[in-house]
């Protein structure tokens, strides 16, 4: 069988799930590893067997006939990574949040378009094992008629002048934080869950003085079939789990015909309306890398993709979607109203 030749850049905190999940895939052959720290690149090309090592992106395209580019890079290098890419007519796959703007965001979906490669946003959350599972229990009439949704983000690793130094230090200077980084994540697993959204409430605010973003706020979004989903989000907070980033948080659905919850430690709950015992849901996970294998299990998606066994999901023209919330998530916080999110009529 032939193999799918990926050639990524990036060698920082977060690489590191996703060159374990290239690594556990047989259908894949990473070429080439680049990062302006050579350093960095060449401790993750040991780590995984010897992969090839380069400080230039050009040089890894041209000699290393790659199909897939990883970018595993910040926002402001998305655009022009994207457009070396699509000029050697090689896919991407590109780390969120996904370019610098919604602005640069259709450039990289027109270039992508102009070119007839595929461009992917590594969105993974909703790859999350227990999203699936109550994707599953939804499409099977678990709940019933949906009425609301709540997801409560609560790492707890936002408080005091050190936060999110030792992990990701970029998150204290972002003037967009709590929704641009975070709670895009929510957005798209809602969408994936409930529907298209067609309008949204937020108010937001800054708790810790040492970052420059939002790091709390509440988000109802309005989803087709009449369901509220609401983002709970404050980062200083906590819930109760031995790994905090296992789930981020807690989410309840309410429906009709009984209650679905998702606990800290990844397990599942449902409540018959009407009864007060409840039931576990079993389901088989991995608890593996990040939230429950989610990076392999988004990246074996995208290798089936790319193969033609399955349609992709969160190609990029897709995710402008998001985006587009996202943008009017902020613009409803700064305006203190309901905003729609699309050119269709809202309801009421």
């Amino acid at each position: 069988m032939e193999k799918l030749r990926v050639a990524a850049v990036g060698a920082g905190y977060f690489s590191q799930f996703q060159y374990d999940a290239w690594s556990r895939i047989p259908e894949v052959q990473v070429v080439g590893v680049c990062d302006q720290d050579t350093s960095r690149a060449r401790e993750v090309a040991k780590r995984h067997g010897g992969w090839e090592v380069y400080s230039d992106v050009l040089a890894m395209l041209e000699e290393a006939r790659a199909d897939v580019l990883d970018i595993i890079t910040p926002p402001s290098s998305h655009l022009a990574l994207i457009r070396l890419a699509a000029e050697r007519g090689v896919n991407v796959i590109c780390q969120k949040p996904f370019c610098k703007s919604l602005e640069e965001a259709r450039q990289a979906v027109a270039l992508a378009e102009q070119a007839g490669i595929e461009l992917i946003v590594h969105e993974n959350v909703r790859f999350q094992p227990w999203y699936e599972e109550i994707q599953r229990q939804i499409a099977a009439g678990r709940l019933g008629q949906i009425y609301q949704a709540t997801f409560r983000l609560r790492p707890g690793d936002g408080q005091g002048p050190q936060a999110y130094l030792e992990r990701q230090p970029y998150f204290q200077k972002m003037e967009r934080f709590l929704i641009h980084e975070t709670g895009i994540h929510w957005i798209d697993t809602f969408r994936y869950l409930f529907g298209e959204v067609s309008a949204v409430y937020a108010e937001l605010r800054r708790l810790n003085p040492a970052i420059s973003g939002e790091d709390a706020g509440h988000v109802i979004m309005e989803c087709a079939g009449g369901v509220r989903a609401v983002l709970d989000g404050n980062r200083l907070s906590d819930h109760c789990a031995e790994n905090r980033r296992l789930t981020m948080g807690e989410m309840t659905i309410e429906g009709s015909e009984g209650v679905l919850v998702l606990r800290g430690d990844g397990t599942l709950g449902y409540r018959r309306h009407g009864e007060n015992l409840w039931q576990d849901i079993d389901y088989e996970w991995v608890d593996h890398g990040f939230g429950g294998d989610c990076v392999y299990r988004f990246s074996r998606h995208v290798v089936d993709g790319l193969m033609g066994r399955s349609r992709l999901a969160n190609t990029a023209s897709d995710y402008l979607a998001n985006m587009n919330i996202e943008e009017a998530v902020y613009t409803s916080a700064r305006e203190g109203r309901r905003l729609c999110v699309s050119s269709d009529v809202c309801g009421s």
